[in-house]
């Protein structure tokens, strides 16, 4: 179901496991100046899901923002042949079987420009893209910032715990996703650079305020 979180941007959460794990993914969708619509790390396709994004509006773009984030792209394609279709660097490798429109990196397309910054934050292993919607102060990341301590299964709050993930984007698996301490420090500065003030992440809670703060204690360690 797709829940309003920001003025024109919405999310949609669904059950996924991860290793076993229950993580739950989401999508984000954010309706551009121009009445189109922009998708990030798009779920299922289906009826329900459909009706609901068509009211919302002309979908003119969908990302897929890291190498995880990708198994429901190929639904979207056949169902928004004239949008545009964005893979973060690697990707296009990965699924040789879809047929992107490009490769994203740190320049918006033209389609989402006017609303929309991006950083490649390519020190991270899943090469994730983050997005910063201007008008709303809301970053919008898949990976990123991992944040299952309030996660609403008891289950995956204690894997939480063993993981050290006691606030978003802290824990021990984020440093093991880092693979250039230097570069990292570099991109995180990029998007610390941004007036955060609400997060869209994929795995776990929403972050509804302070996410300047949320991002800076995150990779404080760098």
């Amino acid at each position: 179901m797709l829940e309003p979180f920001a003025n024109e941007v919405w999310t949609d959460t669904r059950r996924a496991k991860f290793f076993g794990v229950e993580t739950g993914t989401r999508m984000t969708v954010v309706r551009l100046s121009d009445g189109g619509l922009f998708v990030h790390s798009p779920v299922a396709l289906d009826a329900d899901t459909r009706r609901a994004v068509d009211a919302l509006g002309e979908v003119r773009a969908v990302v897929a923002p890291s190498i995880f984030h990708h198994l429901f792209v190929g639904e979207w394609m056949a169902a928004y042949p004239k949008a545009v279709f964005g893979a973060c660097p690697g990707l296009e490798w990965k699924r040789t079987d879809l047929s992107f429109t490009g490769v994203l990196g740190d320049q918006p397309h033209p389609v989402w420009a006017g609303d929309l910054e991006q950083v490649y934050f390519s020190s991270r292993r899943e090469n994730e893209v983050v997005f910063f919607d201007k008008r709303t102060r809301t970053m919008i990341c898949a990976d990123a910032l991992l944040n299952l301590a309030v996660h609403d299964l008891a289950s995956t709050r204690f894997v939480a715990k063993l993981m050290g993930n006691v606030a978003p984007g802290v824990g021990h698996l984020e440093r093991f996703m880092i693979r250039d301490r230097a570069l990292a420090r570099r991109q995180a500065d990029r998007i610390l650079a941004w007036e955060i003030d609400k997060i869209v992440v994929a795995h776990g809670g929403l972050v509804e305020r302070d996410g300047h703060e949320v991002m800076r204690h995150a990779y404080e360690w760098l």
